[in-house]
């Protein structure tokens, strides 16, 4: 027969253990958005450039890969836009891609692609400003400053983003605004000599 000091203890472990599993659980970290191709953030290679405009490189989107989405992700929307663009008021969008699935965490090299397939279902892409529902790279006029390009990431609490068939990139954004739970962006800058 156990003693009064033990029964005593278990009880204060038994209590100690029904605090800990009802204590909040440790906060994630933040959310967090790059690309495992660390050439992207210093200077794009000729592999992500527009083969368009000047331009000779491959067009092939970069990989992207994120972490820390809040509870009640249901769905990402990833865009890509330069706001350094001059030849419109509004910058300009080089890639939108939205109802990206809850458990994916990252999108492939050349996932971009016209009609891709690498692409995870059920995930659409937006029209980007050249017309396409597709990526396209940048192609900044020579001798401008180094735009920025800025890659976002949006978590959102809803799986099916409300938006028409082909929607720009302002419309999906605007439209992401009403379901974000969080957001995470990172810039890489590229230009061309004259």
């Amino acid at each position: 027969m156990p003693t009064r000091s033990a029964t005593f203890a278990c009880a204060a472990l038994l209590s100690a253990a029904a605090a800990a599993s009802s204590a909040p659980a440790t906060p994630a970290g933040p959310f967090v958005l790059w690309s495992p191709d660390p050439l992207v953030a210093e200077h794009w290679p000729e592999t992500y450039i527009a083969n368009a405009f000047g331009c000779t490189g491959r067009n092939a989107s970069p990989p992207l890969q994120w972490k820390g989405a809040p509870k009640g992700t249901l769905s990402y929307v990833v865009t890509l836009f330069d706001r350094d663009e001059r030849s419109t008021p509004s910058g300009w969008w080089h890639w939108v891609v939205y109802d990206i699935p809850k458990d994916v965490d990252s999108l492939y090299i050349g996932a971009g692609g016209l009609h891709s397939k690498v692409l995870p279902p059920p995930t659409l892409q937006g029209r980007s400003d050249l017309g396409e529902a597709a990526y396209h790279g940048p192609c900044p006029p020579k001798g401008d400053p180094p735009h920025r390009y800025v890659f976002t990431v949006y978590a959102l609490k809803v799986a099916k983003l409300p938006v028409p068939e082909d929607p720009s990139g302002a419309m999906v954004t605007s439209t992401a605004q009403d379901y974000v739970l969080a957001k995470s962006v990172f810039i890489a800058h590229y230009g061309r000599r004259k």
